[in-house]
């Protein structure tokens, strides 16, 4: 299949006009034959929501809100970004993916993080769950931000076996002191492409652009193959669309060739991991 990343920028809090982009993006996407289209974390909702995070919150099986990209998803399928709140009226970031008509899974972002600039956790609660699902493209693994820079997500994903792992974020941009290459993109897609090739699986990420709350956001979305090749990638700074076409044979071909995923052994991993805990 041929799978598009769009790298938008939000408006704050506002769902029907981030839906129209969306929208607008995805017949976009559709005149150059894709047929999955992967937007940014929080792409529905703006990422600085604080205290309006209830307000756009929804269930994104039954709200009504998401009606247009239900409908649109029977032409291509949608991952995006929004605010997911449960039965018991906790709030989630999410990540949902959105096929033939329906809302087919959510992950909840496990690792929202509050450190430095961030304060997730002062708005969202951690999500508990990490676990692949099955698609007509695959089965596929999805994770927000945060979730990238811990080791275990996506490897547990994989461990699930999936194929495609579809990462959201809203990355904010730091600058490097002495540094003439933009250190923000060469680290995150350092990291992109040790994943692809010790899972041996392909890596589709989608960041954010635009100002908001006085933070900027840098782009440089990218699609990475299954042995660590950038097919790939979206501009700096500037709001982008990028496709590259998505073979799961591939993802055989490398496994066979390189047989460091098949050979893991999730439970020597397991095993030493709950002595290492019971231990500490």
């Amino acid at each position: 299949m041929k799978a598009a990343v769009a790298q938008t920028t939000s408006v704050l809090g506002n769902i029907e006009k981030n839906i129209d982009n969306h929208l607008r993006l995805c017949e976009d996407a559709l005149s150059k034959k894709a047929e999955l289209i992967v937007f940014p974390e929080l792409s529905l909702t703006g990422y600085s929501l604080k205290d309006i995070n209830y307000d756009v919150a929804l269930d994104p099986y039954t709200s009504k809100m998401l009606d247009p990209l239900r409908k649109m998803s029977k032409k291509i399928s949608i991952v995006c970004g929004l605010v997911e709140e449960d039965k018991a009226f906790a709030v989630y970031n999410s990540a949902a993916f959105i096929s033939d008509g329906e809302v087919k899974f959510t992950h909840r972002k496990i690792y929202p993080p509050t450190y430095g600039i961030f304060e997730e956790r002062r708005y969202f609660s951690a999500g508990k769950t990490c676990r692949a699902f099955d698609s007509k493209f695959g089965r596929l693994g999805l994770m927000v931000c945060e979730d990238l820079w811990h080791l275990s997500v996506p490897y547990l994903m994989a461990a699930d076996q999936a194929q495609i792992l579809i990462g959201i974020a809203c990355s904010p941009t730091r600058m490097a002191p002495g540094s003439d290459n933009f250190r923000n993109y060469e680290i995150n897609s350092e990291h992109h492409k040790t994943y692809s090739r010790i899972l041996s699986s392909y890596l589709l990420f989608s960041n954010r652009v635009g100002f908001e709350d006085g933070v900027n956001f840098w782009g440089g979305s990218e699609i990475v193959d299954p042995s660590g090749t950038v097919l790939a990638k979206a501009k700096l700074f500037e709001e982008d669309i990028i496709f590259a076409d998505i073979n799961t044979e591939e993802v055989r071909r490398t496994r066979h060739l390189a047989r460091h995923f098949l050979d893991e052994e999730p439970d020597l991993m397991l095993k030493n991991l709950k002595k290492i805990v019971k231990d500490q």
